[in-house]
This record gives structure tokens, C-alpha cells and sequence, in this order.
């Protein structure tokens, strides 16, 4: 009996030993599993993320832009992102690639067809009417800022998801609204230092481009085997836009085709000369583009477009643009006779320009950190550091810390790297005597300051 007492204590410890050993197997490929399905995520083809590294730029470019609206007097306006997708086919127009190709377009859950905003301006129109603007003093002047979406092919500077500036003038038909227009987009790069110069047509009013539209596509026909493709397609639903074709087969053909300012009325050509005469005024660079037509329906009159000085001048490198569209308003149900021009100025793009201009060598504006770092120790500094950051901010003096680091050490390392001029250091000795040591982190000398003159002291070395 014993011997078979023996044998079953050990088929029993192979039998448990067997199960551990499953066990840590099913542990160990469990771990494998999730190795293999742990997916990082990245954003969304033709999505861009705004990085801390590039923060500098672009607090640079939302205060030239809150800036030069308020000098200029134009008030803050803010549309949904997404509005009904009929608001954007009637204002941009059906057959243009924005509408039929690039729209972020779906059904909501009550089933409207509801679009992601392309643009700024049929919204903002809308906005006008349904919020009763044209009872306002007119001309009413907006501006606007934020994301905007087209499903376009991604491309250096050109994103699916992307950012503008916009203004807009709604309430009045006069050239000087289109030069002033023109101008804070021009100062807004200048403020940025980056040169640019403006590409500028007229493509008249509505009569005179469809007179234009006639001899166009008559011309067009006869050399329609020499056209690219897309242009064919184009010559039925959309001749204007052949216009703008980047195909060299195209622009070849487009050579000596009847140009759109030849078939503009007095009233049209006239309204053009008083813009460019207001343009020499201002000693805004431009260049006249006959081919320039922009590409949506509303437009009329006055169009143009902002390039880098001496950089690339296809619409891939145009920096935004704008025009006049005085029929938008009436179109989409309001008042007739409401005339309205406005731009639209793409920021990634500036982003580039600004990176491509410090590559140069050329001073760019940018809105750097705070160049001056508080570092404090111990649970009474902390609690003292909060206040004195608040009465900081308050006088308009940004510093940078970390209160979640307890060691000095630890701090100044962190402030070194931060590439900081000078650190405040806060302790339990200068709590107790209302003082604050200054640190000049380039030399190591310090100094011993009154916390009440903290924030004067901090003003100067900010303007050294």
C-alpha cells in the first residue's frame, strides 16, 4: 500500500505542475497578444497636429490677427463648424470641386445632410440674414478665425483639416472696401515678417462673365484635343475653372485665349482702376493675373491672391486670397442689393512661410516664451509661489515653473534646458523675510530682491 501512496503523490504534483505550467503559458502568450494588438495611434490622413514646438508661431499669428481686426475696427464673429450642406451648394455652386469632390459631407442622426464647413463665408453670410445684421449700421465689418475641412489631396502646406483668418465687409460696394481688405492681409504677413505681393484680376459682374463664358468656350472648343482631361470635363460644367489648370498642355492652349478684362463693362473696369489706384497708394506690390478666377461661384468683380515675394506662384503656393461677392447675400435670402467682399488667409501655409523665411536668414515675428523661470522649495514656498504667480499675471509678467518638482536641483536643471535668462528662486528663509533671490542663469550671480518689487524687477530684464 505505501508504494501506491508514493505513486499517487507524485502523478498529483506532475498533474498541479502540468496546470502551472498551462498557466503561465496562457499568461505569457496573453502578453504576446496584447504586444502584437497594441496599435499606437496617428492622426488621420490629412490631419495635422499643432505641436509646442510650433506654439511660437502660431501665438504670433492669432495676435497680428486679434490685432490688425481691432485697429481696423471689424467685430469678432463665430459660425458652427457644421451647417446644412444645401448653404454650401447654393453659395460655393454645384460643379465646382469644393462642393462635388472635397466636402466633408454626412447625414445626422435626424437625417440632415449636413457638411463640415469648407469656408468661412457662406456661413458668416448666413449668420448676417439670420441674425437680423442687416438692421445694423452698414457697412458691417467681421473677422473670424478656426478650423476648416476639404477632403483634398494632403499635400506640404494644403491639410484636410486646416486653419484661416477671415474678414469680411458686408453692406457696401465701393473699391476702397477692397483695398483695405487687401491692405490687413498685406500688413498681416508684413507684421509676421513675411513679403509677400498680390496677384489681382476682375472678372466682373455676373452679365460679363457670362458674355466671356460665350467666347471662351467657343475658343476652347476649337483646340478642345489639345486640352487635358479634367478640362474637357470642365469645358461643359465649369469653363472658368480651365482657366486656373495647372497642366502645362492647358496653360499652353490658355495662351491665346480671349482674356476676361477685355469683355468687363465700363462700370466693372472703372471699379477695378479705383481699387488698383488705391493699391499704388498704399505701395502694395501687384501683379495683374488675367487667368486668376478663384474657385468658387460667388465670386464677382475684384479676386486676388497672396504669394510669397519671388516664391513658387501656383495655387499650391498661394498663401490665401479673396474677392467680392455682392449677390451672395440676396442669393441665399436676404435682402437684395447687399453687396459684400471679404478674404480668407490660409495659416499653415503661414507657418511655412514663416520656418522658409527663418531658414533665409530673414527676422520672422514670432511669440516666444517666457524667457524667465520660478523655482521654489519647500510646502510654504509652494503655497506662496501661487499667489505671487497670480499678482504676476495680473501685472502682465508670464514666468514659467513647475510646482509638482520638489527639488531645487531638479528645477534649475529644468529651467537650463528651458533655455531660460533668469530664474526667481522662492525658499522658507525668503517666505519669512519677504524677499526672492534672482538668479542670472548665464553667469550663476544671483541677488536678493523685495517679493514687493518682484514684478518691476521682471519687467525690466524682460526689456533688456
Amino acid at each position: 500500500m505505501p508504494p501506491a501512496k508514493k505513486t499517487a503523490k507524485k502523478t498529483t504534483k506532475k498533474v498541479i505542475a502540468k496546470k502551472k505550467s498551462l498557466v503561465k503559458k496562457s499568461v505569457a502568450e496573453k502578453k504576446g497578444d496584447t504586444k502584437k494588438n497594441k496599435k499606437i495611434f496617428e492622426p488621420i490622413r490629412g490631419m495635422k497636429d499643432i505641436v509646442p514646438r510650433d506654439e511660437k508661431y502660431w501665438l504670433a499669428i492669432w495676435k497680428s490677427a486679434r490685432e490688425l481686426a481691432r485697429a481696423y475696427s471689424y467685430n469678432y464673429i463665430e459660425t458652427p463648424i457644421i451647417e446644412p450642406t444645401q448653404l454650401f451648394v447654393r453659395s460655393i455652386g454645384k460643379g465646382t470641386d469644393v462642393v462635388d469632390k472635397e466636402m466633408y459631407t454626412f447625414d445626422d442622426r435626424d437625417g440632415n445632410k449636413v457638411s463640415m464647413r469648407p469656408e468661412f463665408t457662406a456661413g458668416i453670410a448666413r449668420s448676417f440674414i439670420s441674425n437680423g445684421m442687416m438692421n445694423m449700421p452698414q457697412p458691417v465689418k467681421l473677422w473670424t478665425r478656426g478650423p476648416l475641412f476639404r477632403y483634398d489631396r494632403p499635400q506640404a502646406g494644403r491639410y484636410r483639416q486646416f486653419h484661416q483668418f477671415g474678414c469680411e465687409v458686408i453692406g457696401g460696394r465701393d473699391p476702397v472696401i477692397d483695398a483695405e481688405l487687401i491692405n490687413i492681409g498685406y500688413n498681416f504677413y508684413r507684421d509676421l515678417g513675411i513679403n509677400t505681393e498680390v496677384y489681382i484680376n476682375s472678372i466682373g459682374s455676373l452679365e460679363d462673365r457670362q458674355n466671356y463664358i460665350i467666347e471662351l468656350v467657343g475658343y476652347l472648343r476649337s483646340k478642345r484635343s489639345y486640352l487635358s482631361d479634367l478640362s474637357k470635363k470642365r469645358l461643359t460644367k465649369n469653363p472658368l475653372r480651365i482657366l486656373d489648370s495647372k497642366d502645362e498642355q492647358d496653360k499652353e492652349v490658355l495662351q491665346d485665349a480671349p482674356q476676361i478684362i477685355e469683355w468687363l463693362s465700363q462700370d466693372s473696369k472703372d471699379f477695378f482702376m479705383k481699387v488698383l489706384e488705391y493699391l499704388d497708394e498704399l505701395h502694395i506690390p501687384y501683379v495683374l493675373q488675367p487667368t486668376l478666377v478663384r474657385g468658387l461661384d460667388y465670386y464677382c468683380d475684384t479676386v486676388y491672391e497672396y504669394y510669397v515675394e519671388g516664391g513658387d506662384h501656383t495655387s499650391q503656393g498661394a498663401l490665401g486670397g479673396g474677392g467680392r461677392y455682392d449677390a451672395l447675400i440676396e442669393q441665399l435670402g436676404g435682402r437684395e442689393s447687399t453687396p459684400a467682399s471679404g478674404f480668407g488667409l490660409g495659416l499653415e501655409r503661414c507657418v511655412l512661410a514663416m520656418k522658409a523665411a527663418q531658414k533665409e536668414g530673414k527676422k520672422v515675428v514670432t511669440q516666444e516664451k517666457p524667457t524667465i523661470f520660478f523655482a521654489q522649495l519647500g510646502e510654504m514656498a509652494r503655497r506662496k509661489a501661487l499667489r505671487i504667480f497670480e499678482e504676476l499675471r495680473r501685472d502682465g509678467v508670464y514666468v514659467m515653473s513647475t510646482l509638482s518638482k520638489g527639488s531645487l536641483r531638479a528645477q534649475l536643471e529644468l529651467a537650463d534646458s528651458m533655455k531660460v535668462t533668469h530664474t526667481a528662486i522662492l525658499g522658507q528663509k525668503e517666505v519669512q523675510d519677504k524677499t526672492i533671490i534672482i538668479r542670472d542663469m548665464a553667469t550663476g550671480m544671483q541677488e536678493i530682491i523685495d517679493q514687493k518689487t518682484l514684478a518691476k524687477h521682471l519687467q525690466n530684464i524682460l526689456k533688456k
